[in-house]
């Protein structure tokens, strides 16, 4: 009984289970198909709806190639009418053409008849002629041939002396305007020119702290001083002025190493022989560095490259060097930049200036050959580290101790006396400047026939005007001799000292 209940219960389930399936089957089967006429109706109006998008974009291009289409043809039309109007205008032109060329021959033909008239008269005019001539002939007893001669040499002397006179006038404008012109460059560029004027002393002031400062400087029995002065070469002077040493000595480098040095030693505070011997060698090979620096400095600050190193080193030196007060890299800039503008203004090369007058003076820095002029050592310089040959020369020329072959050398030259000629550039004492320029006019005033002296360029010249009844040309060449060797045997002077005698002869004539 039990199991007839179980087989009954599992065939109700089982017969449940078929029931639900089938159930289930029939309710998915209607909801696919729900969902696939769905699909079907949305298709169909995306289809329709594409189809219109399609039609209105090609309706839209029709339009736009049609548009186009008639553009190209109003444009066609447009060219075509042109050309009709060309084409009307040469027919024009050429009908002109073809009436003014029947013009031409018309008067052509006219022309020759005229020409033909005017050979007629012409022969008949040749008989006149020569009917005259030979009444002149007879008259005046002279041939033809011999009064022509006459008339060409009377026009030839006439025209030779109308050509002096054109050519007096245009050598004295041409002077003036070349004195003009030359003031206006030289002013121009001593104008554009302002670089600061600096003056090297003999001596170099340190300050200390306080003088306690100054017993460890001398040392025990004055060692450490001693010390110093033998490791540096300067003189240094303690006395009893408050809070400063005094570092006396002709080279700036040596002065510069002692300060430096002091400085290291006073800051440190260990001041002994062998202590003062380290620091001087570490200052020394600091001040190298820093030479070999301001070289470098110095050419990138005036545009100036490709310069050998050792040239750079020199340049560098310059700083602690000095020609009569004037800081010599100082003087070297600004022969380099007044040198540079004379080249611009002259249409020359500035950059090739400008490198020649930054070298101008390297020969008084190198150790090299001492018993050379510096011009000639720093040409030779120059020449030994590849420069090109106009900056050689220009170089070796600047005091005319070599022939200037280069048009840059006197460029150099007139930059370099600017320099050195200007007030406050080098140091003088004011009396004894002013004392040796009146010595070297009352020298050659006491000359005979000598009528004017001045002293100009700052005593580098001596003009001498001299009465053209008292002196020949003559005696006036040997007066500069004479005049040059007494101020060379007499007087104390920087440089050299230019003699220029002046003879004018004056010739007057009053009107009345």
């Amino acid at each position: 009984m039990l199991l007839y209940i179980i087989i009954a219960a599992v065939a109700g389930a089982v017969l449940s289970l078929a029931i639900y399936i089938g159930a289930t089957r029939i309710v998915s089967k209607g909801r696919g198909d729900a969902i696939i006429q769905k699909a079907t109706l949305e298709a169909e109006s995306l289809k329709q709806k594409k189809m219109l998008e399609a039609k209105e974009h090609f309706l839209q291009l029709k339009e736009e190639y049609e548009a186009k289409v008639s553009e190209k043809n109003n444009q066609l039309r447009d060219r075509e009418n042109n050309v009709r109007a060309k084409e009307t205008q040469l027919n024009q032109m050429q009908s002109e053409l073809g009436r003014r060329q029947h013009d031409l021959d018309s008067q052509k033909g006219q022309l020759n008849a005229q020409r033909e008239q005017l050979s007629k008269k012409e022969a008949e005019c040749a008989a006149l002629t020569a009917q005259a001539n030979k009444q002149l002939e007879t008259v005046a007893g002279m041939s033809a041939e011999d009064a022509k001669k006459m008339l060409v040499e009377n026009m030839k002397a006439e025209a030779r002396s109308e050509a002096l006179s054109y050519i007096n006038d245009t050598m004295d404008e041409a002077r003036l305007n070349a004195a003009k012109e030359a003031k206006r460059i030289v002013i121009n560029t001593i104008q554009r020119t302002a670089t600061e004027t600096a003056i090297e002393n003999a001596v170099t002031t340190f300050p200390i702290e306080n003088d306690e400062v100054k017993g460890r400087i001398i040392g025990r029995e004055g060692r450490n001083i001693r010390a110093l002065e033998a490791a540096t070469g300067v003189e240094i002077v303690v006395d009893d002025t408050p809070d400063t040493i005094l570092l006396s000595g002709f080279d700036p480098v040596r002065r510069e190493v002692a300060r430096l040095a002091l400085h290291q030693l006073v800051t440190d505070g260990r001041i002994h022989p062998a202590r003062i011997e380290e620091v001087v060698a570490k200052v020394s090979k600091q001040l190298e560095d820093e030479i070999l620096e301001t070289g470098k400095r110095t050419c990138i600050d005036l545009g100036i490259h490709g310069l050998n190193l050792e040239l750079v080193r020199l340049i560098g030196r310059m700083k602690y060097r000095s020609s009569y007060g004037q800081n010599l890299l100082q003087h070297s800039r600004e022969v380099a930049s007044i040198a540079s503008i004379f080249a611009a203004e002259l249409g020359l090369n500035p950059k090739i200036a400008k490198r020649a007058g930054l070298l101008h003076d390297i020969g008084k820095v190198s150790t090299e050959d001492e018993e050379l002029p510096h011009a000639l050592l720093g040409a030779k310089l120059a020449e030994q580290y590849k420069e090109r040959p106009e900056i050689v020369n220009a170089v070796g020329a600047h005091h005319e101790e070599m022939e200037m072959t280069s048009i840059y050398a006197p460029l150099v030259l007139v930059a370099d006396a600017i320099s050195g000629a200007r007030p406050g550039a080098r140091r003088e004492v004011i009396e004894s400047y002013i004392k040796r320029l009146k010595g070297m006019e009352d020298l050659a005033a006491s000359y005979k026939g000598v009528t004017k002296s001045y002293a100009i360029q700052a005593g580098r010249e001596l003009r001498v005007i001299v009465g053209a009844d008292e002196i020949t040309d003559e005696q006036a060449a040997r007066l500069s001799t004479d005049i040059a060797q007494r101020i060379q045997d007499e007087m104390t002077y920087p440089g050299q000292v230019k003699i220029t005698v002046i003879r004018e002869t004056r010739s007057v004539a009053i009107a009345k």
